[in-house]
């Protein structure tokens, strides 16, 4: 049974993700300044750290975006990555399985990030309403 509960009793409703081009353009960013970090530090011949911390940066995007954005937001990490982060740095090129791969993998971390996220807002939102709708138990229930 579906009980209501209005929502001017202190619950807050789940937060509003972020527009999908601010995700966008902070994939962009995100993608430029880590990939020129990962170079400066790690080479250009090691695409695996790279990888790995693309599909972080969108799995963090993808926590505060809507589930749209998570194509978008991987097509950005991987043209870095392709273009950037393996020599010869400036070309992109497609190595079919590879590039597959790499993009499943930036898509993966994007829309798990985003998974994750809608069900913790929504287990804590549920929470916050069930907590603030339960009865004290001092008072006696009405039959």
């Amino acid at each position: 049974m579906i009980e209501w509960t209005p929502l001017g009793n202190g619950a807050r409703p789940v937060p509003r993700p972020v527009a999908t081009p601010l995700v966008w353009a902070m994939a962009f960013g995100g993608a430029l300044l880590l990939v020129a970090f990962l170079n400066t530090t790690v080479g250009t011949d090691r695409p695996v750290p790279a990888l790995a911390s693309l599909s972080l940066l969108a799995a963090l995007l993808g926590s505060r975006a809507r589930f749209a954005a998570a194509p978008g937001t991987a097509v950005l990490c991987w043209l870095f990555l392709n273009g950037f982060a393996i020599p010869p740095a400036g070309v992109l090129s497609w190595m079919g399985h590879r590039d597959t791969l790499w993009l499943a993998c930036l898509l993966s971390a994007a829309l798990v990030g985003t998974a994750l996220a809608r069900i913790a807002h929504a287990r804590a939102a549920y929470r916050r309403i069930t907590a603030s709708a339960a009865p004290d138990a001092d008072e006696p229930r009405s039959p």
